[in-house]
């Protein structure tokens, strides 16, 4: 079943941008973290959101992570985490479902200390069993622990969140 189109993903990207934005008037600069290939395509889009809207500078972050083994090598990130210090800070994942992943992707900032850190997520399933807020999400959506909801970013009208 299908439950957001490429008309109305796009239309979460800049909804949630704008979220961003104002919760964050008070920033001069903020580093959007995107996991794993679809938290990056997801972070890129709301970076280009982000600079239609404001010109405050916008750092983004490669953050790889193996959902299955999360600490085998454990999460992996881009830049330097110490560029992070007293930093707001932005992690972004297409979906959030138990918060495990999103939870272990915190890993690196557990050795130093951001002014902030928020979440964005496409989709929040609400099953939360680890204990992870997500701040920002474009859907809420309550399922049963069987499904499986996957968010493909195909470029032009080929973008789609579906439950399966």
């Amino acid at each position: 079943m299908q439950l957001l189109n490429h008309a109305q993903i796009a239309s979460k990207v800049t909804r949630l941008a704008m979220e961003i934005l104002e919760r964050n008037t008070e920033e001069h600069e903020l580093y959007i973290l995107g996991i794993n290939n679809r938290g990056m395509e997801l972070a890129q889009r709301l970076v280009a959101g982000l600079r239609t809207i404001s010109s405050a500078p916008f750092h983004l972050w490669h953050l790889r992570i193996n959902p299955a083994s999360p600490l085998d090598p454990g999460p992996v990130l881009e830049g330097d985490a110490r560029e992070l210090v007293g930093k707001a800070v932005l992690v972004v994942d297409d979906v959030a479902n138990t918060g495990r992943t999103l939870f272990y992707a915190l890993r690196p900032l557990q050795a130093i200390l951001p002014k902030k850190i928020e979440v964005a997520v496409l989709v929040d399933r609400r099953h939360k069993s680890w204990p992870v807020y997500v701040t920002y999400r474009g859907m809420d959506l309550s399922t049963t622990l069987g499904d499986n909801v996957l968010v493909s970013f195909d470029g032009p009208e080929g973008d789609a969140a579906v439950l399966e």
